[in-house]
């Protein structure tokens, strides 16, 4: 039984202790640290688990550690779980800098311990469902839209948000990336609240994302153009469409509905399928799997190496941004 804990007692790191003191068949839950003591009442009231008093105190205590605190304390809290040889659940992003993911790597590496990276998206059933069905796609477009919530407007939206479109569309293209060109505008806070990218990928490839936190209306839902097919993934709903053409033989059925380009070209069959998705807990998925890898000494799903892609490609995209608004500005 591997012993885990918890730094961070905030409002997802409650929402992680919570689950994994539900994974009792996967992980002993020793305890978390947190220095607000405001915040660790609370949990300790709610949960009753015990509070320790440094971060070394509670990483002498466990197999495991899950780091739920804002991004600037990454990187130190990361390091000194690695170097005491301790496995590693990061939320996303990683780190602040991609530097400092690099050297986290180079840790782990040398440690020979397990470091996965919290881009929970990976594990929303209906884009699991969608695996099967995406092959090489060709065109893809994201829309991440957030009603305002003063919660997380420390961090930029690409950060925030479209880091989870980042992942998962750099999960599905098996190709470097190209050329990137985005925009963004800081409407409410004093960093971009609304970001537009447009990434081009060696292979040909196109992403054009779209992320916000000041919408009327809350979407999270990416579509995939590949060849023959067409695939739509809502992960705020949990619903897919797969909408895909096949060359038919001989006279095609009369219920059927086809596609004929006429010139003498094959006559397509359109299929339409929405199949049902079973809902999963994605937060409880993610840290369930990386039991799994700790315990069968395989690599996690979203590893270090992938939060660090991610990171990069956000990094570059702020990149853009900033200097798109300082010509606008000027």
């Amino acid at each position: 039984m591997l012993k885990v804990g918890v730094f961070g007692a905030g409002h997802l790191g409650k929402i992680h202790i919570r689950l994994l003191k539900e994974l009792s068949d996967k992980y002993e839950f020793v305890g978390f640290y947190d220095p607000s003591d405001v915040a660790a009442a609370q949990v300790i009231e709610q949960y009753d688990i015990a509070r320790f008093d440094s971060p070394e105190a509670l990483l002498d205590a466990v197999d495991v550690i899950d780091i739920v605190t804002p991004t600037i304390t990454h990187f130190e809290l990361a390091s000194k779980a690695i170097k005491r040889s301790k496995h590693v659940f990061i939320e996303k992003p990683v780190t602040e800098t991609y530097e400092e993911a690099q050297q986290l790597i180079r840790l782990a590496e040398e440690a020979g311990v397990k470091v996965q990276v919290g881009h929970v998206e990976r594990f929303n059933p209906a884009f699991q469902a969608a695996l099967p069905h995406l092959n090489s796609p060709l065109f893809i477009e994201t829309h991440r839209l957030a009603q305002f919530n003063p919660r997380g407007t420390d961090v930029p939206v690409v950060l925030d948000l479209m880091i989870h479109d980042l992942d998962a569309i750099l999960s599905v293209v098996n190709a470097g990336v190209k050329n990137i060109s985005a925009s963004g505008v800081a409407v409410v806070s004093d960093t971009p609240d609304i970001a537009n990218a447009r990434i081009e990928f060696q292979n040909g490839c196109v992403a054009n994302l779209t992320a916000s936190r000041i919408s009327m209306k809350n979407m999270r839902k990416s579509r995939f153009f590949q060849r023959d097919a067409y695939i739509s993934v809502d992960f705020l709903t949990k619903e897919l469409e797969v909408v895909r053409m096949e060359t038919i033989e001989g006279e095609p059925d009369p219920f059927d509905i086809v596609f004929d380009m006429g010139d003498g070209k094959p006559v397509k069959k359109i299929y339409f399928d929405k199949p049902e998705i079973q809902d999963v807990n994605a937060i409880k998925e993610e840290l369930s799997t990386f039991a799994d890898a700790i315990v069968n000494d395989t690599e996690p799903i979203v590893s270090i190496i992938d939060g660090t892609r991610a990171l990069d490609v956000a990094l570059q995209i702020m990149e853009k941004v900033q200097a798109a608004t300082h010509l606008i500005v000027q």
